[in-house]
């Protein structure tokens, strides 16, 4: 089993910046795209930023020059540099990981979700 624990969110002002972190841990054998999604007040999750194992990354366009997604590979973790918040931006952000695990000797791939953290843009 895979677990993904996120970090880093809270309360700031229009304009401010957040940085959040994802790790990851348990029987991992690799870790391919690793990504962050929200829900706000009211509306379907939806993709936020995603990054690859090699480093590509991929935006929402509500969220593209502001945002900023990278990963360490090392330690398991990505990250989510939050820069210029809106209030639109308020939501509880997912961390979402596809990964390759150890189970009972075999390899097994999977997605795996983390529990989220709140986010919230207000005066």
């Amino acid at each position: 089993q895979v677990q993904l624990v996120e970090s880093g969110g809270g309360l700031v002002q229009p304009g401010g910046s957040l940085r959040l972190s994802c790790a990851a841990s348990g029987s991992i054998f690799s870790i391919n795209a690793m990504g962050w999604y929200r829900q706000g007040p009211g509306k379907q999750r939806e993709l936020v930023a995603r990054i690859t194992s090699g480093g590509s990354t991929d935006y929402a366009d509500s969220v593209k020059g502001r945002f900023t997604i990278s990963r360490d590979n090392a330690k398991n973790t990505v990250y989510l540099q939050m820069n210029s918040l809106k209030p639109e931006d308020t939501a509880v952000y997912y961390c979402n990981a596809d990964c390759v695990s150890v189970v009972s000797g075999s390899l097994r791939r999977d997605n795996y979700w983390g529990q989220g953290t709140q986010v919230t843009v207000s005066s």
